[in-house]
């Protein structure tokens, strides 16, 4: 087992950890392709990160892939590749605390939550603003088991691309005629456990 290890480290490339690009660049390309990115989210809307079609997953597929090349660039060593890999957590780790501490900086960034739905009623220029339609509101209640748009008091897009939804409440007299159902059937268990445990009389 040993040999065959040091047989398969033998056969590697001799570049494998030699870096092509300086260090300072390999840095660089990450940091700038991520703060390019977030703005180009925040620019074109919470739908893409909603993924509510074949065509915004095929977007953000083909966008992990286009900027591939940016960040690695002429270097295809392990060593880049984790000296990359360390410049993109580093700088989100920094983002995030720096927002953390700046609310109003992290709304300028991720956007602020639209209300899709209110009071049942749905807000077609909320929709248009999104670039929304009926029909993928309807796939996104569908998700979160609602089985019609009727069924949905209050519906709103979050920055980071979920939807929060609030189910209509049944009216007064409906939410008291199924306690009343409730409390039938209750009393009804109750008593046929009352003459189970009765001992039987003869006639």
């Amino acid at each position: 087992m040993v040999c065959m290890i040091a047989s398969a480290i033998a056969h590697l490339g001799p570049d494998m950890f030699v870096l092509k690009l300086s260090i300072l660049e390999k840095i660089l390309r990450p940091v700038v392709v991520y703060l390019v990115l977030v703005v180009l989210l925040r620019i074109f809307g919470k739908r893409e990160l909603a993924q509510l079609n074949p065509f915004d997953l095929v977007v953000l597929l083909s966008l992990s892939n286009a900027v591939q090349n940016a960040i690695i660039g002429d270097d295809n060593s392990v060593t880049g590749g984790l000296i990359g890999a360390f410049a993109l957590l580093g700088i989100n780790y920094v983002v995030v605390r720096f927002v953390f501490r700046h609310r109003r900086l992290d709304q300028m960034l991720e956007g602020t939550p639209t209300v899709l739905m209110e009071h049942g009623r749905i807000r077609h220029a909320a929709l248009a603003q999104e670039l929304l339609t009926e029909s993928e509101l309807l796939t996104v209640a569908h998700r979160q088991g609602f089985a019609s748009l009727h069924d949905i008091e209050r519906c709103v897009l979050e920055p980071g691309g979920g939807f929060f939804i609030k189910a209509k409440e049944p009216p007064v007299a409906q939410r008291q005629h199924t306690e009343i159902l409730a409390r039938l059937e209750q009393l009804s268990r109750q008593i046929d456990d009352l003459r189970q445990r009765l001992p039987a009389t003869n006639p």
